[in-house]
């Protein structure tokens, strides 16, 4: 599975700017579904027929990361940036960037500002031209970027990389579809665009596929330093089962299976409440007349930042609990 991380890490794939991943990954399944079809919005979606076709189970992971667009070019070469999604200018700050079309640089912030006033509206990219003629050779308004790939192994079974949200997850989806046995519904595979914006891929491809039952996959913040009361996951203590989040409160039934399917498959897990953020989740159960929804989550620290950390026993749990739902189904 690490390769498949590895593979997915190194795509372009910013909100809105997808495509990079969604070729990859639709290449990877078509040997094992049955049907692969991109939407308009760019959605991958992944069909395996199940022993069962009267139920229809969707899984949703984002192929988008955080990154920035270009909002202008200066006299002397300095790029302008604004956010694309969530970004943590802090974190995001001297380090390297890579434009769509290959151009790099690095995202530094004006001259003179205070660590304390470090907004996304004080970055800017130094690709090295010394005026705008030049940098606009290369760089227009309207290009994105994001911070260049990374993939670190550190001690314990931990790796860094940026944008394992939510890579990683389409990681454990990709690889679910090619282990999996049976699928005991009809299951779609779905790889959405635009989470980060507004969970906007799923809403149209939940209407597509229009699920009996629903899981996503994402990250969600484990606690390093600090240990905040309302961060109730912890790095190597198994995959979390949603509880709730600010956008959704996860199906009771679906909780209660997803347990029991960890406790009977000796898989490590633990559950999640998180008082802030959302996920695919939230449309998915909201689509037609609604559907049993929940999510399996990685624990990652240091989420939207350049170094988000997981470990490899977590996502091997993900993995397992989620085969262990496609093949046994929610009853």
């Amino acid at each position: 599975m690490l390769n498949l991380v590895k593979k997915y890490q190194n795509a372009f794939s910013v909100s809105g700017y997808e495509t990079e991943l969604a070729n990859i990954i639709s290449e990877d399944l078509k040997s094992v579904c049955d049907k692969i079809d991109i939407d308009a919005m760019g959605n991958v979606i992944a069909f395996k027929k199940g022993k069962d076709s009267s139920k229809k189970l969707m899984i949703a992971t984002h192929m988008d990361e955080i990154g920035f667009i270009v909002t202008n070019i200066e006299d002397n070469g300095m790029i302008r940036l604004a956010p694309l999604g969530g970004i943590n200018a802090i974190a995001s700050c001297y380090h390297t960037v890579k434009f769509q079309n290959g151009v790099s640089g690095i995202l530094v912030v004006e001259d003179g500002t205070k660590a304390g006033d470090i907004t996304a509206n004080k970055l800017f990219v130094d690709i090295g031209a010394d005026s705008g003629a030049k940098a606009k050779r290369r760089v227009k308004i309207g290009d994105v970027c994001a911070v260049s790939p990374l993939f670190k192994k550190l001690s314990n079974k931990r790796y860094a990389s940026k944008a394992y949200d939510d890579r990683v997850c389409c990681a454990i989806s990709a690889y679910a579809a090619l282990n999996c046995k049976k699928c005991a519904y009809d299951t779609y595979f779905v790889f959405t665009v635009q989470e980060e914006v507004g969970c906007r891929g799923a809403k149209p491809s939940s209407f597509t596929v229009m699920p009996d039952y629903a899981i996503a996959l994402d990250v969600t913040p484990s606690p390093a330093c600090g240990n905040p009361n309302h961060l109730t996951t912890k790095l190597g203590n198994g995959a979390a089962i949603k509880i709730k989040d600010s956008s959704v409160i996860c199906s009771p039934k679906l909780v209660d299976r997803l347990t029991e399917l960890a406790e009977d498959n000796k898989i490590k897990y633990q559950y999640e409440i998180l008082m802030a953020g959302g996920t695919d989740t939230s449309a998915m159960q909201v689509a037609g007349g609604g559907c049993h929804a929940a999510c399996i989550s990685l624990p990652t620290r240091y989420v939207h930042t350049p170094v988000e950390t997981i470990d490899t026993d977590d996502l091997k749990a993900c993995a397992d609990l989620l085969i262990a739902f496609i093949e046994n189904g929610a009853e």
